[in-house]
């Protein structure tokens, strides 16, 4: 078997799993938000943190290790601009989804809590999904670039 090609494959999967279910969290929970419907939200935001550590978490960690191992199978040089370009978006979304993971857990919290005293969402619980939702922005952003620069590596 290709080591390149197996390489390059669990790369292209984990940007596949990464990418789409950061989205796909990102509109199932935006679009939950959206009803105030508290046990809608709560079953939601917990399948959110779950799909973050069993999908998203496992592919942030394959996305470097692939890539650097693909780097250096091909001979490119770790200073190319469409590499360190790739490199500083990763950390910019990296930089996005910290926090993300922290406000997801909190949002979490408050939703199971107020689901369960049958009582409204806590004001606390709409600041963290505002920020949540901002911060999901960049970082979206920043992963569609990395697409771009990974399929096109532009010189600059």
């Amino acid at each position: 078997m290709n080591t390149y090609l197996l390489l390059k494959w669990l790369h292209i999967m984990s940007s596949v799993l990464l990418v789409g279910t950061g989205f796909g969290s990102a509109f199932y929970l935006y679009f939950a938000n959206r009803t105030r419907n508290v046990e809608a939200i709560a079953h939601v935001v917990r399948l959110v943190v779950r799909a973050d550590w069993w999908f998203t978490t496992p592919a942030i960690v394959l996305q470097p290790a692939t890539g650097f191992a693909m780097v250096m199978m091909a001979g490119y040089s770790l200073s190319q601009s469409w590499l360190l370009w790739s490199l500083a978006l990763y950390g910019l979304a990296g930089a996005c989804w910290l926090p993300v993971v922290w406000l997801q857990l909190r949002m979490a919290t408050f939703a199971a809590r107020a689901a369960a005293e049958r009582t409204p969402l806590p004001e606390q619980y709409w600041r963290c999904a505002k920020r949540w939702e901002l911060l999901g922005y960049p970082a979206f952003l920043a992963m569609l670039g990395i697409y771009y620069l990974m399929v096109f590596k532009p010189v600059f």
